[in-house]
C-alpha cells in the first residue's frame, strides 16, 4: 500500500493548511466557524436524499433517530469529522478517512468523548479503492476543491460505491461571485476563514462535476444550491448555485 504522500490526489500544501488548524475542529468561534453555520443544511440535504434514494420506511422512533441503519458509509476528506459524528447518530456504519494525521486523531478523541464509534482511518481514497472497500453512500463533501489530481481521486471514489449507492459532492462554483464572496469576502473582509484556504482557481462548476461522475458510470440524482442569508445568520438550500453547491450522483444497480 502507498503512503499519502505518495498518493497522486493528496495535495502537500493543502494538508499542511489543514493540519495546522486541526485543533479548532470542533471550537464553534474558531477557523471552522463557517463549517459549523453550514452543517445544517449538509446533513439535513444528505438525510432527505438516502431516505428517498434507497426507499427507507422512517415511521416509527427508532427510523425517525436511526434511518441510516443497515448502511456503509464513507465520508472522504473527513476532516475533524463534523459530518462522521452525525451520520453515525443516524445510525450507519461510519469510515471516516483523512491525508492529515492530526485531524484524524481530533476527530477520534471527540468521537471517544461523544461516545461514538466511527472508524476512523489516516489513509486516501485511492488507497481505500485498492483495498477494495464497498460503500451504500460516499460523502466528498468541500473536499473535491482541495485534491491535487481530481480525475484519479473521482475515480477512486466511484469505484468504492456499490451499485445502486450513491456519492454527495459539495464544492465550490468558479463564478465571479465565488470568488467575491468565497474568496474577498469570507478570507480577507469578515475574515471566516484563514486567508488561503481556497483557490478560486480550483472551484469547479457543476457541469464539470456532471462530467466526472458520469465519466465514471454514476447518473446526476439531484442538484441543489446552497446560499447564505446574513440577516439570519443562517444558510438555506436553493436553486443558485453560483456558489456553494450540492450534487447527488448514483452508481445504477
Amino acid at each position: 500500500m502507498s503512503t499519502t504522500a505518495e498518493v497522486k490526489s493528496v495535495d502537500p500544501a493543502e494538508i499542511a493548511n489543514f493540519s495546522a488548524m486541526a485543533d479548532e475542529w470542533w471550537d464553534e468561534t474558531g477557523k471552522f466557524k463557517p463549517l459549523h453555520k453550514f452543517n445544517p443544511i449538509r446533513i439535513q440535504y444528505i438525510r432527505d436524499q438516502v431516505i428517498s434514494h434507497f426507499g427507507l420506511t422512517v415511521t416509527d422512533a427508532r427510523t425517525r433517530l436511526k434511518p441510516f441503519e443497515e448502511l456503509r458509509l464513507l465520508d472522504i476528506g473527513c476532516g475533524g469529522g463534523l459530518l462522521s459524528e452525525p451520520m453515525a447518530r443516524l445510525g450507519a456504519d461510519v469510515v471516516a478517512a483523512d491525508a492529515a494525521e492530526k485531524n484524524i486523531k481530533i476527530a477520534s478523541l471527540h468521537a471517544e468523548q461523544s461516545g461514538l464509534q466511527i472508524d476512523y482511518r489516516h489513509t486516501t481514497a485511492e488507497e481505500l479503492a485498492a483495498a477494495g472497500e464497498q460503500f451504500d453512500v460516499i460523502l466528498n463533501m468541500e473536499v473535491i476543491e482541495h485534491v491535487a489530481d481530481i480525475e484519479g481521486f473521482m475515480s477512486a471514489c466511484a469505484a468504492m460505491l456499490k451499485p445502486g449507492g450513491i456519492m454527495f459532492v459539495a464544492t465550490l462554483n468558479r463564478t465571479a461571485k465565488s470568488f467575491a464572496l468565497a474568496i474577498v469576502g469570507a478570507e480577507y473582509v469578515l475574515r471566516w476563514l484563514p486567508r488561503g484556504t481556497h483557490n478560486w482557481k480550483k472551484f469547479l462548476k457543476p457541469s464539470e462535476v456532471a462530467h466526472l461522475v458520469r465519466g465514471r458510470g454514476l447518473n446526476v440524482e439531484d442538484l441543489a444550491g446552497a446560499s447564505y442569508i446574513p440577516f439570519e445568520d443562517r444558510w438555506h438550500l436553493t436553486r443558485d448555485l453560483s456558489v456553494n453547491y450540492l450534487v447527488t450522483a448514483a452508481k445504477p444497480a
